[in-house]
């Protein structure tokens, strides 16, 4: 294959997934992209040499392993004996009830569901393979698809809100959606404000990154830059998600710091600023109800109240540790530990705390695979940020990953292809350190000289 045409398959699959992948609800498009996927990562298997591998990702392949593991030791069966503590006592009083033999069982309590959510790792996983196993992309291109694929769901954000947002609008693209704003491409606002958010870094990457050229080229980028910053914040407001309003603060003000020199006196301010911002956030979103779009909003009920879910899972945490529940098994679980009066029509889908749901669904050994990968992301952005590492985009991938991780603790980006897939882009891009240092040869242009005799 060409180098350029393969240089855009990262872009390229980047682009497809913001495009089709923002919500569990579209199965032919999340199959689509997992097909897609799932030849990327063949061509990643069996294609370069092992010295190609960045030895700073190596830590990731092995965690990915590790985690694929612990779904397929949860898929084995075992006796009943294991299975009369706790919670999973309940399934068999029911097996007894019927009269039914005892078969073997799992640790997984939905091992079906245990392989379907394993298939949406498959997009992230793909994109990661397509840039540090097959060098299947440049930098620049990866920002110009991010942008490009958020311009485009502010656009039909704005169609959505602006022309009709009643059940029968066309501009909505799944059925079950927050009608009356801005989602995008998307079926959670929440999640549209997650992509606007993290796409800002990128734009000041870009700025960054331009410097070397002319005065002429560098004025007419940064107008454009300007433009796409300004059209990404009346995104947010299209969207208006309490999760964009909050998010959008410390992301702007992380990405200011990759303009300002090394040196200025305002760095150390605004990096205290920032963390302030965080916890200011977290607080704020952690006390919203699920869907709200100002502070303050009722979160009385089981169905809105953050804190009721968590409260609640938590005692699932507790009653299927150390095993964990299963890959994907939070809706059934849950349903478990639900007061009956307090039920309504709407059920909880998701812990709206991704590292709550992972540690009941996955036990003691998730919780020790969460807390390797961010050991490894935090020493990985505090080379970056520290010794200058991978240039501007690996800086804005440390700030876009960790705006998803920090959204990750109030609700569920990574469980849409769209937002997995950014995060994907971004853990390369600070595993691919060495690499994002080099200059492109197709990206320089020679240079003129006149020789004076």
């Amino acid at each position: 294959m060409p180098k350029a045409a393969g240089s855009a398959v990262a872009p390229l699959y980047l682009f497809a997934c913001l495009l089709l992948g923002g919500s569990a609800q579209g199965i032919w498009q999340n199959a689509l992209l997992q097909l897609a996927g799932l030849a990327i990562i063949v061509w990643a298997a069996v294609s370069g040499r092992r010295d190609d591998l960045p030895r700073a990702a190596r830590p990731i392949f092995l965690l990915a392993m590790a985690a694929i593991a612990v779904v397929a030791v949860q898929a084995i069966p075992l006796p009943a004996a294991g299975w009369e503590a706790a919670s999973r006592a309940r399934i068999l009083r029911d097996y007894r009830l019927l009269g039914d033999g005892l078969p073997g069982f799992s640790i997984a309590v939905a091992p079906y569901a245990s392989l379907s959510t394993l298939l949406c790792l498959i997009p992230p996983v793909a994109m990661f393979c397509a840039m540090v196993r097959l060098n299947a992309y440049r930098r620049s291109w990866l920002a110009a698809a991010l942008l490009t694929g958020t311009t485009l769901g502010i656009l039909l954000g704005a169609l959505q809100v602006v022309v009709s947002a009643d059940a029968t609008s066309p501009w909505y693209l799944y059925p079950e959606t927050n009608r009356g704003l801005g989602v995008g491409f998307f079926a959670n606002a929440n999640h549209m404000a997650n992509l606007l958010v993290i796409s800002l870094p990128f734009i000041a990457a870009l700025a960054v990154a331009g410097r070397s050229g002319s005065t002429q080229r560098y004025s007419a980028l940064l107008a454009m830059l300007t433009a796409a910053a300004l059209l990404v914040i009346v995104g947010i407001a299209l969207n208006g998600s309490l999760a964009g309003y909050a998010l959008a603060v410390p992301v702007i003000a992380a990405s200011a710091l990759m303009i300002l020199p090394r040196k200025s006196w305002l760095r150390p301010w605004i990096a205290v600023g920032i963390l302030l911002a965080i916890v200011a956030a977290v607080g704020s979103l952690s006390v919203s109800s699920i869907g709200a779009t100002k502070l303050g909003e009722d979160a009385s009920t089981s169905i809105q109240s953050r804190e009721q879910i968590l409260e609640t899972t938590g005692q699932a945490i507790a009653d299927f540790m150390p095993w964990g529940s299963g890959l994907g098994s939070f809706l059934k679980v849950y349903r478990l530990y639900e007061s009956p009066a307090t039920v309504t029509s709407e059920y909880v889908v998701h812990a709206h705390n991704d590292y709550a749901e992972l540690a009941l669904e996955l036990g003691v050994a998730g919780v020790v695979l969460m807390l390797l990968f961010l050991a490894w992301w935090a020493r990985a952005v505090w080379k970056v940020w520290r010794n200058g590492e991978g240039g501007p985009f690996a800086a804005a991938a440390s700030i876009g990953s960790a705006a998803i991780l920090v959204h990750s603790l109030v609700d569920f980006p990574l469980r849409t292809a769209a937002i997995s897939v950014c995060f994907a882009m971004f853990v390369a891009l600070l595993a691919d350190r060495k690499q994002q240092q080099r200059q492109d040869s197709a990206d320089l242009r020679p240079t003129r000289h006149i020789v004076i005799r």
